[in-house]
């Protein structure tokens, strides 16, 4: 009995922590494996913006590239900046771990499985919507999905400077209604947070058509893209595996009804 609640309390405990990490509430965010553009503008701005720090170690450049329609000339020429990588190379980088530990405190962690481990599409898509300036961290940048992170806003030039503003409102009841002390007869607040753009970004590799400047809508894809290249690359085979199963279903349909006939006919031998 007990080993069975220690195994219980080890099992949870991961996800324990994903919910006291995640108090801000999530963002909703619906991946699109079918979208292909939506894909590739995600690998672009993987390669450009994060591979520098974070590696995709379990990815390989030409299931990549097949996957998502691009021709394995245009990855090597566009996407891979090393020109001893080879298009079967798996997608890692060369920082060390040494100077990643002095720079940011720890060593950045590989994002090949980081939606799947680390509270879904809708954690990774809300934490890149919700840095902001902070001038009393090390790297100059917080988070309100992940306090006190030791992460810099990697892409501030696309977003621009957020300040965070946080105002006391009335709690409310169960009912609906404000609630007040019954002794001072004052209304009871709490303090709700928000974010607020103080400077636009500019974007020196247009990512964008137009002047470089994004605008929140812009930037919103920009964070979906990227956010949903990720879910891909925690699972390539998702799509392939789902439609197999659908064959599968329909194959099972179809061999039950001989299978219940056949199963009847040898009911009969045995009685």
């Amino acid at each position: 009995m007990r080993l069975m609640t220690l195994v219980s309390l080890l099992l949870l405990w991961p996800h324990a922590g994903h919910s006291a990490e995640a108090g801000f509430p999530l963002y909703e965010m619906t991946p699109d494996l079918e979208d292909k553009g939506s894909l590739q503008r995600g690998a672009k701005i993987y390669m450009n913006y994060c591979l520098g720090c974070h590696s995709l170690q379990y990815q390989r450049y030409k299931r990549t590239a097949v996957d998502l329609g691009v021709p394995e000339s245009l990855m090597l020429e566009h996407l891979v900046f090393d020109p001893n990588t080879k298009i079967g190379d798996t997608i890692t980088n060369t920082i060390s771990q040494s100077n990643a530990k002095t720079w940011f405190g720890a060593v950045p962690p590989d994002l090949t499985l980081y939606t799947q481990l680390k509270g879904g599409p809708e954690y990774l898509y809300t934490y890149l919507l919700t840095f902001y300036e902070d001038k009393k961290r090390p790297l100059g940048a917080n988070n309100l999905v992940y306090e006190n992170v030791g992460m810099p806003h990697a892409l501030v030039e696309l977003q621009g400077v957020q300040k965070k503003v946080c105002k006391d409102i009335p709690k409310l009841a169960e009912n609906g209604g404000e609630m007040m002390d019954a002794l001072s007869q004052d209304y009871i607040t709490e303090e709700v947070c928000g974010l607020e753009l103080v400077e636009r970004g500019y974007s020196p590799l247009a990512l964008v058509e137009g002047s470089g400047l994004l605008d929140a809508d812009e930037y919103e894809q920009v964070v979906y893209d990227l956010t949903n290249f990720l879910y891909y690359v925690g699972d390539p085979s998702r799509l392939e595996r789902e439609r197999t199963g659908v064959f599968v279903l329909i194959f099972l349909a179809f061999f039950f009804v001989p299978a219940y006939l056949l199963a009847r006919e040898y009911k009969k031998e045995l009685h």
